[in-house]
């Protein structure tokens, strides 16, 4: 049986880690319902939410570890289709700043935030000074725009100085540090764009013509004078219907398009009866919207994207000249 004494100490030592457990919690919770002047005023981080991937890839590139990155939704959901879930609301909550696409693809994050109903919180649109494109697609409604403003070199650039200029508003004592890392991050993507351009030469690619699976490689196919002729998904993730397919197939055919861009790590399972019914080349595209949060996504799935591009623009050319 154990000694009296060694027992009250136990029991002492118990009591002692309790305590020291609920202060720490309380501090935190503490810490947590500080307003945005309050932590600056103690040097406390800001914790800055984002609802996609690229997001986490340009608020760390712009803040380095002198804000908290959180996500509000794990790796690996599918935006297309993501219902809210109460821990969205959890994790809403331990943000000071939240920066959202704000035009589509996170339109579940908008509805945690209105349902949120919090007044204190900065809503960062990281869109705000993007020049937009309509989107395309059979079934897509008048005045939609085409919210796959990461795919594009020169779109990733103008949110970045746009999440630079923001939160230097919000966090001023870190300003010339975000602005600093938002020009580092943007050179970054000039030079991508700048060999890119360089491969290819005095490649002509006026008869270049291609399709698309949805309304999402605008932003970079412009950048580089190519025009989508088709885009075969009716709207944003949805599958053609068979009669939508069939007149997709037909002006494939007549309009004798090269290529089609597809979105990688999607399943389109009307892309392979494309293939085998008109024989058009396929390449895939990263949305970049997919896998885990990681500091260089946009970086290297860009750079992916532009070698994709790059090569389809020489098959396209060789091709006319055949």
């Amino acid at each position: 049986m154990m000694n009296q004494s060694l027992y009250r100490l136990v029991l002492i030592l118990i009591a002692g880690l309790c305590s020291v457990i609920n202060a720490n919690a309380a501090t935190e919770t503490d810490t947590q319902n500080l307003s945005i002047s309050e932590k600056q005023a103690i040097s406390q981080k800001l914790t800055i939410g984002i609802t996609l991937q690229p997001y986490y890839s340009y608020v760390k590139a712009v803040v380095g570890d002198r804000a908290t990155i959180l996500p509000l939704v794990d790796a690996g959901f599918n935006p297309h289709n993501y219902l809210p879930q109460p821990n969205d609301l959890r994790r809403l909550a331990q943000m000071d700043v939240i920066v959202i696409n704000g035009i589509g693809h996170d339109d579940f994050a908008l509805k945690v935030i209105d349902a949120a109903n919090r007044t204190d919180l900065v809503v960062l649109k990281a869109n705000q000074d993007v020049p937009l494109l309509p989107a395309m697609g059979q079934s897509v409604g008048k005045g939609a725009v085409n919210p796959h403003t990461f795919v594009g070199l020169s779109t990733t650039i103008q949110k970045v100085y746009t999440i630079a200029s923001e939160l230097s508003k919000i966090d001023p004592e870190n300003a010339s540090f975000y602005r600093k890392n938002a020009r580092k991050y943007a050179k970054m993507f000039r030079l991508m764009k700048r060999e890119a351009m360089l491969s290819l030469g005095e490649l002509d690619t006026a008869g270049m013509k291609v399709a698309t699976t949805h309304n999402a490689y605008g932003y970079i196919l412009q950048e580089f004078g190519v025009d989508v002729e088709a885009v075969i998904e009716p709207a944003h993730g949805v599958e053609p219907s068979a009669s939508q397919l069939q007149d997709t197939i037909e002006k494939i055919k007549a309009s004798d398009i090269d290529v089609l861009f597809y979105e990688l790590n999607m399943p389109n399972r009307f892309v392979d009866t494309i293939e085998q019914a008109t024989g058009v080349q396929l390449y895939r595209f990263s949305h970049m919207t997919h896998g885990p949060y990681e500091d260089d996504k946009v970086e290297v799935e860009m750079k992916k994207n532009l070698q994709t591009l790059i090569e389809a623009m020489k098959f396209a050319a060789a091709r006319d000249k055949s």
